[in-house]
């Protein structure tokens, strides 16, 4: 077994267990904020389902066992005094379990409501196995014994709510082993026969993250001290293509939120991108595979579900001109076509599905289709015409203009850059006031502000922004930093909440964006400043989906991959201004 290179340990209340390519993991969290005493396996085919419970037993009483749980990359193990439980991945849809010292019992997770839900429970004599077959994720789950004894076996067959499972016996000797394999697959599939040993497997499997993580982040030393752990939060939430997924993805977690929502995804991209660039250009276009008829985005991809009834905003022309610049060889063009014309009709939904008559701005017409569903901009009107749309919009029209005339197409590119102009033009005529930018309700034409930092993203605009009003963005930007970062809402403000969503805490893709814009304004020592806290963030309190603006307390789905792309787009950024 390799011992130099075990990677980051972590805990699997907050970081899932899994491998890279998996549609399942190994955790305590069995759905939102549920949190229970015993490992599951759990799916995200079909939703997120706990399929089942992995009890080790002290082999003496039969009790569950006072094990501690570690976990590092490769290999996952409960231990105690009595002996241990080892679980490792030997392949995206095959775990091995080998035990000493300690029983095993594995269970289906939760007890059947009715005959035809749940999970049903037989032995397999084809294939000398024991199979769970999940309603919820229409998959079955095979259990193959490779060495020990089966001392139990309950609940086969059984219809409704029966317990059903079977347990492995750790005998009284420390020296006693056994070893399982466990296997998701469809209606069925040969006999699983072992090919390697565990400590092989374990082996592999640690060399394989290795690889990503020198891939992925070559630069890291000890002033990144959270990269290779940010790494693992990426590599062991990718999925391979299934169901909806039509690409390799990164899911934003394998804990609930298990899903590809239409902006998250650029950020994983751009991490991505210097070091695997067919992987973040499967990130960047996986939600265009689902762009509809006018041009849009869906709000989010997963497995069995496309969801409409939102768009998020349109980030993705600048995302794209980083990912050209990040990538190590310049897109075909090929590449670029097929960028060009999905970037043309998301950028013409915005300018006709989401103008009002008469109208040069777009409008959003919830939070939700801003990614910031709830901030307080919102609040008089959800309606709404917003400078951060204006700003994305004018930033991805510059794009596309670039692009055209890349592609040899100058007539287009003149209509991109004139539209680009217009819409920053009536931005500033129709939004600015001298000091603050202001939202204007589509059917009411009444304007307003607010203390969300969402009013301060125009400066994503960078260097196409007036002097004066990039000092005035910059001014207020600062008002919102705390130890830790950029507060989503002005920490003074009255509707400021420590767990508000995007009313008070700290978010990834808001800093990264402000970051880049502040630098490109040439704001550097508050670019700097803002990484510095969002990274030391990260490294004290993990990548959750957001953090407690004035304790860094990690808040929500605690292993999130755009926080953790971000501070890896971060500490590269960093690193590479400690060389320079």
């Amino acid at each position: 077994m390799t011992a130099d290179r075990p990677g980051p340990a972590f805990s699997v209340r907050d970081i899932p267990f899994s491998t890279n390519g998996s549609w399942f993991d190994i955790s305590p969290v069995v759905a939102e904020k549920t949190y229970t005493e015993d490992l599951h396996l759990v799916s995200h085919q079909n939703g997120m389902h706990a399929v089942l419970r992995l009890t080790p037993l002290d082999a003496a009483t039969g009790e569950r066992a006072g094990t501690g749980v570690e976990a590092t990359p490769g290999l996952l193990s409960w231990t105690c005094a009595a002996g241990r439980v080892d679980l490792a991945y030997e392949s995206p849809e095959t775990v091995r379990l080998r035990g000493t010292g300690l029983s095993l019992r594995v269970c289906a997770a939760a007890r059947a409501l009715t005959p035809f839900s749940g999970t049903y429970f037989f032995h397999d004599a084809a294939a000398d196995a024991y199979v769970f077959t999940s309603y919820e994720t229409g998959r079955r789950y095979r259990v193959t014994v490779l060495a020990g004894t089966v001392t139990d076996v309950f609940g086969g067959q059984a219809l409704g709510g029966a317990d059903r499972g079977l347990t492995l016996d750790g005998g009284t000797d420390a020296r006693t082993t056994w070893e399982i394999a466990v296997e998701e697959l469809d209606t069925a599939r040969p006999p699983y026969a072992p090919t390697t040993t565990f400590d092989k497997i374990v082996e592999v499997a640690r060399n394989s993250f290795a690889d990503f993580v020198d891939t992925v982040a070559p630069w890291r030393s000890s002033l990144t001290p959270a990269a290779e752990l940010a790494a693992y939060v990426v590599w062991s939430a990718t999925v391979r293509p299934g169901g909806l997924v039509t690409r390799p993805a990164v899911l934003m977690s394998k804990h609930w939120m298990d899903k590809v929502w239409s902006w998250d995804h650029c950020f994983n991209a751009l991490a991505l991108a210097p070091g695997l660039p067919e992987l973040a250009w499967d990130q960047y276009h996986l939600p265009f595979d689902h762009q509809d008829e006018t041009g849009a985005l869906p709000d989010s991809v997963t497995h069995s579900e496309v969801l409409r009834n939102f768009v998020k905003p349109p980030v993705h022309g600048w995302a794209f001109g980083h990912l050209r610049r990040r990538l190590r060889t310049s897109p075909t063009q090929d590449q670029l076509v097929e960028t060009y014309d999905r970037l043309a009709r998301w950028t013409d939904f915005w300018l006709t599905a989401r103008r009002a008559p008469d109208a040069v701005l777009p409008h959003y017409q919830h939070g939700n289709d801003s990614g910031w569903d709830n901030a307080t901009t919102f609040d008089p009107e959800r309606v709404v015409v917003t400078a951060d749309l204006a700003a994305f919009l004018t930033l991805q029209l510059r794009e596309l203009a670039d692009l055209a005339t890349r592609l040899g197409r100058p007539k287009e590119a003149d209509r991109w850059i004139l539209a680009a102009e217009a819409t920053q033009t009536a931005m500033l005529d129709q939004l600015w006031t001298g000091d603050r930018f202001v939202a204007q309700g589509v059917d009411s034409g009444d304007t307003w502000h607010s203390s969300s930092l969402l009013d301060l993203m125009p400066i994503v605009l960078g260097e196409h922004l007036p002097d004066e009003i990039s000092e005035a963005l910059a001014t207020r930007i600062e008002a919102h930093l705390t130890p830790y970062g950029l507060a989503t809402e002005l920490p003074t403000s009255s509707h400021y909440l420590s767990d508000g969503y995007w009313r008070g805490p700290i978010w990834a893709p808001a800093t990264v964006l402000m970051e880049d814009g502040l630098r490109r304004a040439g704001h550097h020592r508050l670019a700097d400043d803002i990484s510095a806290r969002f990274r030391a963030l990260c490294e004290t309190h993990g990548f959750a989906e957001n953090f407690d603006a004035l304790t860094g307390t990690g808040l929500r789905d605690r292993a999130y991959t755009w926080t953790a792309s971000s501070y890896l787009l971060l500490a590269e950024a960093h690193a590479g201004r400690g060389v320079h």
